[in-house]
């Protein structure tokens, strides 16, 4: 077999329908458009899902679902994983340094998954109560990220009226 004598097989390819050439062909008049209406004129198609200024379907049905933004910020990490970075103090960067976890992520939570032997110190990473206890099981420890106040929520200031009072 040559690459220049290679053709497709035998009646996989079809010459294309020359439309509006006369009764004989299947395709005369009309030309397989049927009668009259904006299909039938030339130049006369629409945007895909027009229902000729009907509500179209997709935006008769109702909307549903939703898609974090920000699910790709946070990931879960393995003991195991853990086990097989060199550093003894990890963090977040050693995380990253180590390419356990990408560099887009901001926050890293250790599950219990795997098993870990030697002695590591976290910091600043969240972690599962099963992953805690294996950790200092092994004889690590771990440092609590510092706690951040949901985004948006406003803790209620005293009426001046009562400051004055004191």
């Amino acid at each position: 077999m040559e690459l220049n004598n290679m053709k497709p097989a035998a009646g996989s390819k079809h010459s294309k329908k020359r439309v509006g050439r006369g009764i004989g062909c299947g395709l005369g008049k009309t030309a397989g458009r049927g009668h009259k209406g904006q299909k039938a004129r030339a130049g006369g198609f629409h945007k895909v899902g027009f229902e000729g200024g009907q509500m179209p379907l997709q935006r008769r049905l109702p909307k549903r679902g939703f898609v974090s933004l920000t699910k790709c910020d946070s990931m879960e990490v393995r003991l195991s994983d853990l086990q097989k970075i060199k550093a003894d103090v990890i963090d977040l960067d050693a995380l990253k340094a180590a390419g356990v976890v990408p560099h887009r992520v901001t926050r890293a939570k250790v599950i219990l998954a795997g098993e870990i032997q030697r002695k590591i110190v976290l910091k600043a990473i969240a972690v599962s109560k099963g992953a805690r206890a294996a950790i200092e099981a092994a004889g690590g420890s771990v440092e609590a990220p510092a706690e951040q106040a949901p985004a948006g929520k406003l803790t209620k200031k005293a009426p001046a009226s009562a400051a004055k009072a004191e």
